[in-house]
């Protein structure tokens, strides 16, 4: 699990990211707006974890930001910002939890494990049992009936298939590595050879990709892919 730690306070963050770390999660720190909010636009985090003033960019504002682009990235704000209407602006701006300054250490690890329970990659699983579509330019994905849509023609998906689809289409434009794929379409213990991917790709590409039709599942070399335009 990845976490994304965005505060100004050093004092805060080196031991809480050393204490996360010998938790098991791997821990990413910002100590300003503006490294948090291109982290957390431009990486795939399990949650956020944001103080609310920050240099350059605010916590609320990169809140927004993820959310305007239709992340669903759990966040969880640390601030000393305690009144009634606070809360209320942290949680209209798309905020899920928060907390005040200063914590139990218990506590916040609790609201951890539980907004991480509530992340993307588990989030695809409800969305697959109980039914709901996306779509991401001219392609419909309906998750309950496992099926795609696209010019008007039906296109019949593997449960793999759909997976990474599903995957690729709540991270519209976002570069997604190979491991993160591999991560979410495997356990640890039953992970592929690095070939198997490759051919999902490939057979996903032939399934919503017909001639004529602009291309969606990009390669970056060396790197991933990336899902969207260009």
């Amino acid at each position: 699990m990845m976490i994304l730690l965005v505060d100004d306070e050093a004092e805060l963050t080196a031991p809480l990211s050393h204490i996360l770390s010998c938790e098991g999660y791997k821990v990413d720190v910002a100590d300003n707006g503006q490294d948090g909010m291109e982290l957390a636009l431009n990486r795939n985090y399990d949650l956020l974890i944001l103080d609310w003033m920050l240099p350059q960019y605010s916590g609320i504002e990169i809140c927004q930001a993820v959310r305007s682009r239709g992340f669903t990235t759990p966040v969880l704000f640390l601030t000393a910002k305690d009144t009634i209407d606070e809360r209320v602006i942290g949680l209209d701006a798309g905020a899920d939890d928060y907390l005040i300054k200063p914590f139990e250490l218990r506590e916040l690890l609790a609201r951890v494990r539980a907004l991480l329970r509530r992340s993307p990659h588990i989030e695809l699983n409800i969305q697959v049992n109980q039914g709901g579509r996306l779509k991401v330019r001219d392609l419909e994905l309906d998750l309950e009936n496992q099926l795609a849509y696209r010019q008007g023609r039906v296109i019949n998906l593997s449960e793999k298939e759909i997976k990474l689809l599903a995957y690729f289409m709540n991270h519209p434009d976002r570069l997604l590595t190979k491991d993160e794929i591999y991560q979410y379409l495997w356990q640890e213990s039953d992970r592929p050879n690095s070939n198997v991917l490759a051919a999902l790709i490939r057979l996903l590409r032939r399934k919503i990709e017909l001639e004529g039709e602009q291309p969606l599942i990009h390669t970056v070399y060396g790197k991933g892919y990336r899902f969207g335009d260009n």
